[in-house]
């Protein structure tokens, strides 16, 4: 009986802060030196508006970051030079997506994946949490899915907390 207590509210507790953050990263950690598959989870519209552009912000020390098309669904690409040079697998990249847009229609009664295939360097620190801000246009308003939790919060404490993935040792 106990075991179904605890049970009961440790999913109300992860049913809960996956409730709050209303879009979030598929899987919460990944390891530095590695590819990574970010999977964002866009579960609502605003209100009852539909979804009609996801754009995604990508955190320093995140490189060769690829999207995955979407039929139905136009692609857009910030590209810059990076502060530095970063290693990856077979040479240094010194320029690359800083932001990725996708646009098109995501009724509110459905939810969607938009997929992004990405490198976490080595510059990143195990333990620590990268965080990807990403702006929800609707057809009327906006979500700002944008904050970062200062040191002794976490993202349960914001309005509209931005997808963080969790850093694990190097594999």
């Amino acid at each position: 009986m106990r075991l179904v207590s605890l049970f009961a509210a440790l999913s109300a507790v992860t049913l809960g802060a996956a409730a709050h953050a209303h879009i979030v990263l598929d899987k919460g950690e990944a390891a530095i030196g590695a590819s990574y598959r970010a999977t964002f989870r866009v579960g609502h519209g605003c209100g009852t508006s539909p979804t009609v552009r996801i754009r995604v912000r990508i955190p320093d020390g995140v490189v060769g970051v690829k999207p995955m098309p979407k039929p139905g669904w136009q692609l857009d690409l910030v590209k810059a030079k990076y502060d530095k040079p970063y290693a990856m697998f077979h040479g240094s990249v010194t320029e690359g997506v800083k932001e990725v847009a996708w646009s098109g229609n995501l009724p509110n009664d459905y939810y969607d994946e938009f997929v992004l295939s990405v490198y976490l360097t080595d510059d990143l620190t195990p333990g620590k949490t990268v965080y990807f801000p990403v702006v929800q246009e609707c057809e009327d308003g906006v979500h700002r899915w944008i904050e970062i939790p200062q040191e002794g919060k976490s993202a349960a404490d914001y309005k509209e907390p931005a997808p963080g993935l969790k850093l694990l040792p190097k594999p």
